[in-house]
């Protein structure tokens, strides 16, 4: 693809295409009627959005970030897939090149289509219990770097996400393609990390609900570990107390 058919701005020849051509051309155009749906419910909002940055979400890893992708096609969202070394300064090359233009992995945040409506007395009780669960999981991470966010998910079988800024996570790929993996990169040990947590679900009402409990703290140490998986492998250490933390749950739940 080119980046102008990235955007779904340059319409596609029609004049003597063949079947096959022609199957793509509407699937094209229906993701563009879609995009053009989403971003011009008014002209007062499309004039906003000409003035915002037009974002190119994109993949890395298929099989890491496939909660995300799924997040993506329930949301009708469409992302390129990155896989290569060369992609990253590809991307860097692009965006200097063309202003307006900015590319993002799809775990860098949450937009709005994967968020549930909620009222202004609602965003502040959220509020309220986002800054009691992140006295309490970064007490039970002992982790202070760490930033703790509390939303209300579409998807209620959710219950935790990590979000990494696209920026903090170019600068961890730009030091470990020099070699500087082992200096004390941006993003390591929760710096720069968002935990996300679902409003709506059981276990994040637990332990709102027992900030106290004998398991509040096994509990939140295996929901950061679960999101943490969603978003990048875990370190041998921290995969080796995750197996073992999940056996210690299970055998909880065996004994009730």
């Amino acid at each position: 693809m080119t980046l102008p058919e990235c955007l779904e701005t340059k319409p596609i020849d029609t004049e003597d295409e063949d079947d096959e051509n022609k199957e793509e051309k509407d699937a094209a155009d229906d993701v563009a009627d879609s995009v053009e749906e989403a971003e011009a419910e008014s002209e007062e909002e499309a004039a906003e959005n000409e003035k915002k940055d037009k974002i190119i979400y994109y993949v890395t890893d298929e099989q890491q970030q496939s909660q995300y992708i799924n997040m993506f096609k329930q949301a009708k969202k469409n992302a390129v897939i990155l896989t290569h070394n060369i992609d990253q300064p590809f991307v860097s090359q692009l965006e200097s090149k063309n202003e307006g233009i900015k590319f993002m992995r799809i775990d860098a945040d949450l937009t709005d289509e994967f968020l549930g409506k909620t009222s202004k007395k609602a965003r502040e009780e959220m509020d309220a219990q986002a800054k009691d669960l992140d006295k309490i999981f970064k007490k039970a991470l002992k982790n202070e770097k760490i930033t703790v966010k509390v939303e209300k998910l579409k998807n209620k079988k959710i219950s935790s996400m990590i979000t990494l800024s696209e920026e903090t996570r170019r600068m961890q790929d730009m030091m470990k393609m020099y070699g500087m993996g082992g200096m004390n990169m941006p993003g390591m040990d929760g710096e720069g990390e968002t935990l996300v947590l679902n409003a709506g679900h059981p276990l994040v009402k637990y332990i709102l609900e027992h900030s106290d409990g004998d398991n509040t703290k096994l509990i939140c140490e295996q929901l950061y570990d679960l999101a943490k998986l969603q978003h990048a492998p875990l370190a041998p250490e921290a995969m080796t107390r995750f197996i073992q933390r999940s056996n210690d749950i299970m055998c909880i739940v065996s004994e009730k």
